[in-house]
């Protein structure tokens, strides 16, 4: 992380930290897979520069005040997750 992503260190491991104490309390490894499937699929649009640029260009764009804008920006968002999630052979979540 701290090569591909240094400026999200702090929020993996404020995250990390978090899953590992919702594990413990609940003795459930579902948040530690959460953490870890939501990072895997980070990393790899992270990895590939284009993939990266177009995921901010769509983050920025969902903040648009303009509903239709708003909208399209989340279904773009949603496609690279769901593209990375199957590159991971991940599940979709």
């Amino acid at each position: 992380m701290a090569r591909i992503a240094p400026a999200a260190l702090p929020s993996f491991t404020r995250e990390l930290d978090a899953a590992a104490d919702q594990s413990r309390q609940g003795s459930d490894l579902a948040p530690l897979r959460r953490f870890i499937t939501q990072w895997a699929v980070y990393v790899h649009i992270q990895r590939q520069p284009r993939l990266a640029a177009e995921m901010r260009r769509w983050e920025d764009a969902a903040q648009s005040a303009d509903a239709t804008e708003a909208r399209r920006a989340a279904a773009e968002i949603g496609r690279i997750l769901d593209q990375a999630h199957a590159a991971l052979s991940l599940p979709e979540q």
